[in-house]
């Protein structure tokens, strides 16, 4: 049930990072928040997932919290880190056109 929880808080949260740099820039910016986020979930819970393997014991295991759920609870505090500083603090600038100055 923790893992179902910290998997559709992933989803809300891929899913404001494309709405806001959709809306912000480009779609494409906005795939590539996804992409980017989900990069960083996958390769992110690899590494946890070794992690509590090694520091959780198997006799430790319930129905309800198990080494999936503790790779996911480590995995969320680095992604909330993440999350924050790129894509819910950041002001988005859009750079000018070079050529359009010139013209001028």
């Amino acid at each position: 049930m923790i893992e179902l929880l910290i998997f559709y808080l992933n989803v809300l949260a891929a899913l404001y990072a494309f709405t806001k740099n959709w809306q912000s820039l480009t779609i494409k910016d906005g795939l590539l928040a996804v992409s980017v986020f989900a990069l960083m979930f996958t390769i992110g819970w690899a590494m946890t997932g070794t992690l509590s393997y090694k520091i959780y014991p198997k006799a430790w295991e319930s129905i309800y919290f198990n080494h999936n759920t503790l790779s996911l609870v480590l995995l969320s505090i680095p992604e909330s880190f993440f999350f924050y500083h790129f894509y819910y603090k950041s002001d988005y600038t859009l750079i000018p056109n070079i050529n359009e100055n010139q013209n001028n």
